[in-house]
């Protein structure tokens, strides 16, 4: 057993060299460098990376698209944490929390920046009048959302991170944080067993907003952790994301900024539907 970690008095930031994931945040804010962000042709600017959190939006885009909605066009920047791209001037003006995804409406005469995915998910769905139903629902739909926005950090910044990403795989935090992330996967399962959707029997942004974590980690699609969490027990999440994994948007949307995995799943860029269709093509039959 090592010598075990006793806090300093005042802790102080000790950036390893052997751990890029551990040195792209610093306690301090803003831009580190000046750089512009690069701007397309459509009203919509998406900057963001094809992670849980990324994906949320451009599911959102590519549902709405899917409805006909021509104003939801989009045009989509990839945006590499890992090279620290987020402390980019450009994006800092964006969104000075430096964590994607960020949105920039040009639509209006002054352009408007959205950042943090559940912001960006109401403002689009208020925008455009889809996937936010009125009334008690809509109080449902908000519920569910916060509760993926308060939940969501001890799943990826918490289980993921200490499961998947951290130098040393420890007891503690591993077992504490999937002990949590058991915990929230059987709150939503006794949630599904009793509706068609998260929120209810309706398709919404709260699905839209807990899928790219929870869906995807049902589904083996994150951290390699499935069978670790024993996630076949979850029979009414498992259900419900195969479900969403079905829509055409949802497929959509989760290559959109992606630049991991099979070539057909991987649309770094995205400025037109041709960009999506020319990678399918690409899927195995």
């Amino acid at each position: 057993m090592g010598t075990p970690y006793v806090p300093p008095k005042i802790w102080r930031n000790e950036p390893r060299g052997d751990n890029k994931w551990a040195n792209i945040n610093s306690p301090e804010a803003g831009a580190r460098y000046e750089q512009a962000l690069p701007v397309g042709e459509h009203d919509l600017q998406l900057y963001s990376l094809g992670t849980p959190n990324g994906q949320k939006v451009t599911i959102m885009l590519e549902e709405l698209l899917a409805l006909g909605i021509e104003a939801a066009e989009y045009d989509a920047f990839l945006i590499n944490i890992g090279e620290a791209e987020q402390f980019s001037s450009g994006f800092v003006g964006v969104n000075p929390n430096s964590k994607i995804p960020a949105l920039l409406d040009k639509s209006g005469s002054e352009a408007v920046n959205v950042f943090e995915s559940a912001s960006i998910l109401v403002y689009l769905a208020e925008k455009f009048e889809q996937f936010l139903p009125q009334g008690a629902a809509r109080t449902q739909t908000f519920n569910w959302l916060f509760w993926a926005q308060g939940s969501a950090p001890f799943l990826g910044g918490g289980f993921g991170h200490f499961y998947a990403y951290a130098d040393e795989k420890q007891a503690y935090p591993i077992n504490r944080f999937a002990m949590e992330t058991k915990r929230q996967l059987d709150v939503l399962d006794k949630q599904l067993a009793e509706h068609t959707f998260v929120s209810g029997e309706t398709y919404t942004i709260a699905d839209m907003a807990i899928w790219p974590w929870y869906g995807n980690l049902v589904l083996g699609h994150l951290y390699d952790a499935a069978e670790f969490l024993q996630v076949e027990n979850y029979r009414h999440v498992v259900r419900w994301a195969t479900m969403i994994e079905q829509r055409e948007a949802v497929q959509r949307g989760r290559m959109v900024n992606r630049s991991w995995g099979e070539a057909w799943e991987q649309v770094p860029e995205r400025h037109s539907a041709d960009d999506i269709d020319k990678v399918l093509a690409l899927k195995p039959a």
